[in-house]
């Protein structure tokens, strides 16, 4: 009896050692996840439905529209500078002055000689009007009228060429005095006061160039021209152009020409653009980015660049469904400009897509929304996989 009583408390202390060993890993153990704490985060966004510009790139070089290098068109001791260096001047405005004395002296000297032809022609003139009557009285001999004649013609062929010379020392004159041709922007000078300068002087006194308005010479792939032409058959063709960078637009304006031939060793043609230029952001010699506006889409459908993926069946996405799970789906981009791109195939409109965090997701993954700065970017646009 005894012996029985004693298994039985046995078995009751190795049962409740084993219910107390069960709690205590129970409590130990950590608690099991819920559902949507083993989501995947990713940046999100909807697929947009919106007009969009069809956009042709290049890369062109900022040109002056006017630009002239001021030289001296006689030769002399330069007296004085009117500009300073980087001003602005207007079509007109004194540049600069050589010393005139010596111009002075030669217009002098022509008017002065232009004013004895004159005064001997005169006096021809009176001495044949005096001697035609006494021609025909017989009181004067005809020979010594032919012989005024001649002689008055040949004075008036000396004051015309004296009126030639007058006109060119007034010119030579003129030409001491240097005036801007346009308005613009005066350069460094390249020649200090006093020295003597001559129209042989390779460097001239100072470079001008006209950057109100400003032009812009760009190229496109000879491909892309007929698109332009077709652009420019319906109307004007808008040209925005960028900094260098890509990043800041600097000036816009109408497509001015297409060049009439094409560059065979690059497969490109030339374009030119004139913008106002009003805040002086383009300057002459700069490079800059060049989008052309062709036509533009109605009701487009697009979506961050960075959204679209690559593997080696073509271009896709991953497409968030109401499970919150993904998928993928294939996709046809039309053109990708500044962090957009339009699709022309392959999503609808209002459709989630994921943006950032592709690389953690396979089909069916479940996702949630989370900010950028909390998933890694690690997609093949922003690795530069994708243009």
């Amino acid at each position: 009896m005894k012996g029985r009583l004693k298994l039985g408390l046995a078995a009751l202390g190795i049962i409740g050692v084993g219910l107390g060993v069960a709690r205590y890993r129970e409590a130990a153990a950590p608690a099991r996840p819920e559902a949507s704490s083993l989501a995947v985060p990713v940046v999100t966004a909807a697929v947009q439905q919106e007009d969009v510009p069809i956009i042709l790139k290049g890369v062109g070089t900022v040109q002056a529209l006017n630009r002239a290098v001021i030289r001296s068109q006689v030769t002399g001791y330069l007296e004085s500078v009117a500009f300073t260096e980087g001003q602005s001047v207007r079509k007109g405005d004194v540049l600069a002055r050589i010393d005139p004395r010596i111009y002075q002296a030669k217009l002098d000297t022509a008017e002065a000689q232009l004013g004895r032809d004159q005064a001997l022609l005169t006096n021809r003139q009176v001495n044949l009007q005096r001697n035609e009557p006494l021609l025909q009285r017989g009181f004067a001999s005809e020979e010594a009228v032919t012989g005024e004649k001649a002689q008055i013609a040949q004075s008036e062929n000396a004051v015309k060429g004296d009126q030639a010379a007058l006109d060119y020392a007034r010119t030579e004159l003129d030409f001491a005095t240097l005036r801007a041709p346009f308005d613009g922007v005066t350069g460094l000078r390249l020649i200090d006061i006093g020295n003597v300068i001559q129209p042989s002087d390779p460097s001239g006194i100072v470079v001008l160039t006209q950057v109100q308005p400003i032009s812009t010479v760009f190229t496109l792939p000879t491909d892309d021209i007929p698109q332009v032409q077709a652009a420019l058959a319906r109307g004007p063709v808008t040209v925005t152009i960028y900094n260098q960078a890509g990043t800041r637009m600097l000036d816009t304006g109408p497509l001015l020409l297409i060049d009439n031939e094409a560059e065979p060793k690059s497969g490109t043609v030339q374009l030119k653009v004139n913008t106002p230029n009003a805040e002086r952001q383009l300057w002459p010699g700069a490079f800059a980015n060049v989008e052309v506006t062709t036509s533009v889409v109605k009701d487009a459908l697009t979506i961050p660049t960075n959204a679209v993926q690559q593997n080696d069946q073509g271009q896709y996405v991953f497409v968030v469904g109401s499970d919150h799970k993904v998928a993928i789906r294939s996709i046809k981009v039309a053109q990708r400009v500044r962090g957009v791109a339009l699709i022309s195939e392959g999503l609808k409109a209002g459709e989630t897509v994921v943006v950032q965090g592709q690389y953690s997701l396979v089909p069916g993954t479940e996702v949630v929304a989370a900010p950028p700065d909390q998933v890694s970017d690690t997609t093949t646009a922003s690795a530069g996989m994708l243009p």
